[in-house]
């Protein structure tokens, strides 16, 4: 296949200003299992080549997942056409920052290759878990786990070489509690899918599934007959797991580039981070430092390159408060007169990479969980996502969890259904007066992250521990 991309970069050569190649392989196995019976397995394979290149200017893509060379010769001339059709209507040139050639290998390290795990055992794990939480009124309960291994391809006319291999491991259980009038759902490790990392079937087992489903159960019955969460004004301390969507959401959305620029303005909206606040902007308190971090082990987020051949990398995106970064990609980060800090990515071999979150990750602190609560005399204690809706600038937001628990006189208390709080994102992160060390801290796996036109979902983490925030207004949906 290198060889193959090489000719096909040896043919636009001289046609184009620049051109890059990418080959991605993709296989997916996806089991679900509803009240302990299998409802679905999938096994799926998807290959294809995408050609991007830069002429007279402006850019042009073709894809293809015909592999012979005759093909993606012509996806080749395809592309070159795109671009000539593209630079007609130019407002400026394509300008890429600077980047190294690498001619490199990278491959996820893991333990056990989820692919060699037999699909009967992965089943009945499930269908365990599922028939666990059949209890009381729980009268569903869904199971599922998902894995991925994509073998990808890089060349380009700057001479770099690059192949990938990057396994992902996720999955989770669900309780759904149903009663005359009300309906409560549990999620156990995290909503909407549950975790996720790039490991392997040892991350699976490490979430321990079975130890929590009886727990997961007794939730989700005793939230039918909880009291809705209160109404005011106070102080909130967030779990790991929902403060990992608010920062994707608040934090990691707008400082994505290319939505400054107004790229992404039609569909996914803007940012209010314009560029005149970075590096004089105060985000949030000292107590709040993000970085965008592809090299954290384990990470969704995490890679060897991008899919414009740059290698991961750390960088501060709010260090102690201080807004000081953004996710670039070459075409972005030039125009700020910056290198990229590898955040463009493709989801597939037929679109272009995009600016997109990395490991976006909220910095450990040095509080213990119980001084946390210790230093609040009426509040709640928030946990896994419900809901969540924020503008289109990333300013004003509200989100809602499945769980809560009072907070009184520095004890947690009794449970409460229906919780949301809402605020505005320099406000609320600039009242964060605290966040547990690293021993409560956790990179949560976001696989669903959607952007782009046409849409592309991209996997991407955030890792967390538990925060607290003053005086945040909250109150309980309907």
């Amino acid at each position: 296949m290198k060889e193959l991309l090489r000719d096909v970069l040896n043919y636009v050569e001289s046609k184009v200003t620049y051109a890059d190649i990418r080959f991605v392989d993709r296989k997916n196995e996806r089991i679900n299992v509803e009240n302990g019976v299998l409802s679905s397995y999938n096994m799926s394979t998807d290959r294809g080549v995408g050609i991007r290149v830069v002429v007279n200017g402006a850019w042009g893509f073709a894809s293809s997942n015909i592999l012979k060379k005759e093909s993606l010769l012509s996806n080749a001339d395809k592309a070159i056409e795109i671009a000539r059709a593209s630079a007609l209507t130019k407002k400026e040139d394509i300008v890429l920052a600077p980047e190294d050639k690498h001619i490199a290998t990278y491959i996820t390290p893991i333990s056990r290759d989820p692919f060699e795990v037999a699909p009967s055992g992965k089943i009945d794990l499930l269908v365990k878990a599922t028939k666990m939480m059949l209890k009381g009124s729980v009268k569903k309960a869904k199971g599922s786990l998902d894995f991925y291994k994509t073998y990808k391809v890089f060349v380009s006319t700057e001479g770099s070489e690059i192949e990938q291999t990057i396994i992902e491991s996720g999955g989770g259980i669900v309780a759904y509690a149903i009663g005359e009038r009300d309906f409560q759902t549990r999620s156990y490790p995290s909503s909407f899918g549950g975790d996720y990392a790039t490991r392997g079937y040892e991350f699976i087992e490490e979430m321990n599934l079975l130890e929590n489903a009886e727990r997961v159960s007794a939730e989700a019955n005793e939230l039918l007959t909880a009291s809705p969460a209160p109404t005011g004004v106070m102080d909130i301390i967030i779990a790991g797991s929902q403060l990992a969507l608010q920062v994707h959401e608040s934090c990691g959305h707008p400082v994505e580039l290319d939505r400054v620029f107004g790229k992404e303005i039609s569909y996914a909206g803007g940012s209010f981070l314009t560029t005149e606040k970075l590096n004089n902007f105060m985000y949030g308190s000292p107590h709040v430092t993000i970085v965008a971090d592809a090299t954290a082990p384990g990470g969704l987020g995490t890679f060897g390159y991008d899919d414009e051949g740059v290698p991961a990398s750390k960088s501060y995106i709010i260090n102690k408060g201080k807004f000081v970064g953004y996710l670039m990609s070459r075409e972005d980060a030039a125009k700020l007169g910056m290198k990229s800090n590898g955040a463009a990515r493709a989801e597939s071999w037929n679109r272009i990479p995009l600016v997109r979150m990395t490991n976006i990750n909220l910095l450990p602190g040095n509080f213990e969980f119980d001084e946390l609560i210790g230093g609040i005399k009426r509040g709640l204690y928030l946990d896994t996502n419900k809901s969540w809706s924020i503008d289109d600038k990333r300013l004003n937001f509200q989100f809602g969890t499945e769980i809560a628990r009072e907070i009184h006189n520095g004890k947690l208390g009794k449970l409460y259904k229906n919780a949301v709080y809402q605020g505005i994102t320099p406000e609320f992160w600039n009242s964060c007066d605290g966040v547990t060390n690293e021993k409560y801290w956790h990179i949560w796996g976001v696989p669903n992250c959607g952007k782009g036109q046409p849409p592309q979902t991209m996997h991407v983490a955030h890792g967390t521990s538990q925060a607290r925030f003053r005086n945040v207004k909250v109150g309980a949906s309907k």
